[in-house]
């Protein structure tokens, strides 16, 4: 309740204040909810290939997590994927062939830096991936997904902004 509280007051903010500049804001989250009943529990902007997208998170009444991607400038979702807990989870472990280290590499090789915090998603294909925050020396964060299957790059993104925090995803 907090969590979504938080957000609220943030969204408004964002509102009030300018910074989203743009209406895609209100009609990503208003997509979201029609696909995914749920608290918000976090909030990003990003970069994906010089467009603007918004990633929206929200844990449902189970304690599931989804993560929409919705195109900032259309409000139409893009992407939805469920997340583990962990690279052991059954939904993650069953498909994933490539290890967590070595997907780390590989995000670090394309993406110098500091990893801050992995996520363990499933796409809406049932296939595992992982996604590290990587800041890199001058502060900038970008988002990188690695398949679990094949260990390549399948998304990369720059964030611009973020609201709300998961601490269990913080390394």
């Amino acid at each position: 309740m907090k969590t979504q509280i938080f957000l609220t007051i943030a969204l408004s903010s964002i509102a009030t204040f300018g910074y989203a500049a743009d209406k895609g804001l209100d009609d990503c989250v208003a997509a979201v909810q029609k696909q995914q009943a749920g608290s918000l529990i976090k909030l990003e902007k990003l970069s994906v290939a010089n467009k603007p997208f918004y990633e929206i998170e929200v844990k449902d009444s189970k304690g599931m997590e989804w993560e929409f991607m919705c195109n900032a400038k259309t409000g139409k979702i893009t992407e939805q994927e469920t997340e583990a807990n962990s690279a052991t989870d059954d939904a993650f472990k069953k498909n994933a062939k490539v290890t967590e280290d070595d997907a780390k590499a590989t995000a670090l090789k394309a993406h110098a830096g500091t990893i801050t915090e992995i996520e363990y998603e499933i796409e809406a294909n049932g296939n595992p991936s992982y996604e590290f925050d990587i800041i890199n020396d001058k502060g900038a964060e970008t988002k990188v997904e690695v398949d679990a299957i094949s260990g390549k790059i399948i998304e990369t993104a720059t964030e611009i902004w973020e609201i709300g925090e998961e601490a269990d995803e913080k390394r």
